[in-house]
């Protein structure tokens, strides 16, 4: 049986067709993974496409190819070898050669790629992100800055990648086929009563207010969209993402959602994302993972050894930054042990 707060299944990777377009309703989501198990364990329910994400980044009206490769370079410097970019590189950071020990992620950027990557393509984008200057923002969030010294601008470097061709909601579709699902179903309104008729309870939620905050509320960022159909506009922005990385831009995107499955539609659909401050009630997207959230998410976690018939699974239940395909691996190795 799953219970489901919403009015659809499918949770965040949930995806409405607007107009012959499969809309990505809260954020979009690029299945890729290097692990071949996952692969066809998703693909045995729906078939996926070859989409290969190649963001653009525009500050200011400049445009950029992330992730950091040669075409970057060649946009922001001119330079044209792998060679010469290497050597701009190391020239930027050099004026930052005296900081030993960066302190937050402007010191850490600066270190790593120097000012004109940090300004244009890291700082204001960060600063809306995180909703904090970014000599607030603790150093170990960007731990390093991976560069790509050859013409490429596939963001992942995983072998498998695609959307499913007929949109995520299909997917969920067949993956609950002959399973009871309980729509608009609060597991809260009837806590103890769910938790006794069963054995075994797969839990996703956050796991601070599974316990009643009794330790205090964990920390997220949250997300706003403001999703518009413009009719009669077959191609806004020619790719499906584009962040703007300026930090007089409010939102931190813009989503074309037909791109990922390279639609023809004579409509699109696109999404504008606002970053914002969350607070209870919220919908929580991002775990804030500072000292002061990791130790207070311990603390949880400490409980939950009280319960072992209960799993913890997922960002909020793990307070931890998931992609889809590592969720994935996570549950099959669970059903493995729980067969065993």
């Amino acid at each position: 049986m799953v219970l489901e707060r919403r009015n659809h299944i499918g949770g965040n990777c949930y995806t409405e067709n607007i107009k012959g377009i499969n809309v990505h309703k809260y954020g979009p989501h690029i299945f890729h993974t290097s692990n071949k198990e996952v692969w066809d364990f998703v693909n045995q329910f729906v078939s996926f496409n070859h989409y290969i994400n190649t963001p653009v980044a525009n500050f200011k009206g400049e445009l950029y190819n992330l992730p950091f490769n040669m075409n970057t370079f060649y946009q922001l410097w001119g330079v044209r070898t792998p060679q010469e970019a290497k050597n701009k590189i190391e020239e930027q950071k050099k004026e930052f050669a005296h900081i030993v020990e960066p302190q937050n992620l402007e010191e850490q950027a600066l270190v790593l790629g120097g000012k004109d990557i940090y300004q244009k393509l890291i700082k204001g984008y960060s600063e809306k992100q995180w909703g904090m200057k970014a000599t607030e923002i603790p150093a170990f969030v960007i731990r390093r800055l991976p560069f790509r010294f050859r013409f490429d601008n596939n963001y992942f470097n995983d072998p498998y990648q695609g959307i499913p061709v007929n949109g995520y909601t299909e997917l969920f579709t067949k993956l609950l086929e002959n399973v009871e699902v309980k729509l608009n179903c609060d597991f809260f309104a009837d806590k103890k009563n769910y938790l006794t008729m069963t054995d075994r309870l797969v839990y996703t939620g956050s796991i601070d207010s599974f316990f009643d905050y009794c330790y205090g509320k964990l920390d997220y960022r949250g997300l706003k969209f403001d999703h518009q159909l413009i009719e009669n506009e077959e191609n806004y922005q020619g790719n499906a993402v584009i962040n703007f990385t300026d930090i007089d831009t409010p939102f931190t995107r813009i989503i074309e959602h037909k791109h990922f499955e390279f639609g023809i539609q004579p409509d699109t659909v696109i999404t504008f994302e606002y970053p914002s401050a969350w607070q209870q009630g919220d919908e929580p997207f991002y775990p804030v993972n500072n000292q002061v959230n990791d130790k207070l998410y311990c603390q949880y976690k400490a409980l939950t050894k009280e319960s072992p018939h209960i799993i913890f699974g997922g960002r909020l239940a793990e307070y931890k930054y998931y992609d889809m395909d590592q969720i994935v691996e996570k549950a099959l190795e669970n059903f493995k042990s729980f067969s065993l």
